[in-house]
């Protein structure tokens, strides 16, 4: 018998903290990766694949993040309405420039965040605004500066 043990969280020990991030001036893949990372918890060292053992995230300014090179202009969301020939598209500077900004991270987060289950229980404690106000105040919330991890985090 093997005197080690895999470590597997139980919903009893999960603890779920809350953190902010500004998202102003922050390149888009590189914020995305940060807060897929947070939503799954694999920053904790009690990850435990099949439970949702992540954070909570809040992330503000969302409509001032940045792409780089052309993928402003270039970048483009498609979806299908589900009728015959009816693919469509949007470019992401629409989406920027458009009524609801923050849809542009939303997509780059869920499409870094496991499909099923599990994946859309972590999406539930995601939180975006294209401002920089929140709801959240009364949670307390550690802000997370993405800015300081990398220089590459954003732009020169």
């Amino acid at each position: 018998m093997s005197q080690f043990k895999t470590y597997t969280a139980t919903p009893a020990d999960i603890k779920k903290d809350w953190c902010v991030v500004d998202a102003e001036g922050l390149v888009l893949g590189r914020l995305a990766s940060l807060i897929a990372n947070r939503l799954r918890g694999k920053h904790k060292p009690s990850y435990t694949p099949h439970m949702d053992c992540g954070d909570n995230v809040i992330v503000v300014n969302a409509e001032k993040v940045l792409l780089k090179g052309n993928k402003r202009s270039q970048k483009t969301y498609y979806w299908h309405t589900g009728y015959p020939g009816g693919i469509k598209s949007r470019t992401a500077e629409k989406l920027l420039d458009g009524r609801f900004p923050e849809r542009v991270l939303i997509k780059a987060v869920e499409r870094m965040i496991p499909r099923g289950p599990l994946g859309r229980r972590c999406m539930k404690h995601l939180h975006v605004y294209a401002g920089d106000q929140h709801p959240h105040d009364a949670q307390q919330p550690q802000k997370l500066d993405v800015a300081a991890m990398n220089p590459k985090n954003t732009a020169r």
